[in-house]
C-alpha cells in the first residue's frame, strides 16, 4: 500500500452543500475503557499499595527500595497520561453524492484532509483468517487514504461494510427526497 496523502492542515469538515445529498457520515475515535475517575481511583489504590510496600522495605532497613516504589507509580501514571492524550485523535469520514472526504485529526501534530471522487473510489481491505480485518483504505487512482487505523479488527470490518454500502449507493445513484 502506498503512503498516506501529504499532510495538510486539518480543518473540521465543512457543511455539505445544500444541493449535495449526504449518504454516510461518521466520526471515529480511539476507545479507552478507563474513565478519568477510574484512573484516579486506580492510581490512588496503586500508590497506596506501593507506599505500604515501600514502608515494609523501609522498616527492614532497605531504604533505597522505598524510592523505587514511588518511581513505579510515576511511570505508570505517565503511561496512562500518554494513553489518554492519544485518545484525542479523531477521524471524520463523510460520503456525499459528489464527494468522499476524510479528515484525520491526530492527537499531536498536523492533520490532513483528503477529498476523493466517490465514483472513482473503491474500498481496499486486508483480511486475515484468524484475526479479521487488519487494514482498511479508500483508493482513488494512485491515491490511497488509510481509514480507521486505531480501530480493532471487528470495528474495521463493520466500518468496511458501512463504507462499501455507502459507496455502492452513490454509484447506483442517490435520489434526493422531495420533503
Amino acid at each position: 500500500m502506498s503512503r498516506p496523502p501529504r499532510p495538510l492542515p486539518a480543518a473540521p469538515l465543512a457543511p455539505a452543500p445544500e444541493d449535495d445529498v449526504l449518504v454516510y457520515e461518521v466520526t471515529l475515535a480511539p476507545h479507552r475503557s478507563l474513565s478519568p475517575a477510574g484512573f484516579r481511583l486506580l492510581m490512588g489504590v496503586f500508590a497506596a499499595l506501593s507506599f505500604a510496600s515501600g514502608l515494609v522495605f523501609l522498616s527492614m532497613g532497605a531504604w533505597p527500595v522505598f524510592g523505587f516504589f514511588g518511581l513505579d507509580v510515576l511511570l505508570v501514571s505517565l503511561a496512562f497520561r500518554a494513553s489518554f492524550r492519544s485518545a484525542r485523535a479523531r477521524e471524520h469520514i463523510r460520503i456525499t453524492a459528489s464527494l468522499v472526504e476524510v479528515c484525520h485529526v491526530p492527537a499531536r501534530g498536523r492533520g490532513w484532509t483528503a477529498r476523493l471522487n466517490p465514483f472513482w473510489t473503491r474500498l481496499w481491505r486486508q483480511d486475515d483468517e484468524d484475526h479479521g480485518t487488519l487494514d482498511l483504505a479508500l483508493v482513488s487512482g494512485p491515491r490511497t487514504v488509510p481509514v480507521g487505523r486505531f480501530l480493532g479488527p471487528a470495528q474495521k470490518a463493520h466500518l468496511a461494510g458501512d463504507l462499501a454500502r455507502a459507496l455502492a449507493a452513490v454509484k447506483r445513484g442517490v435520489v434526493r427526497s422531495s420533503i
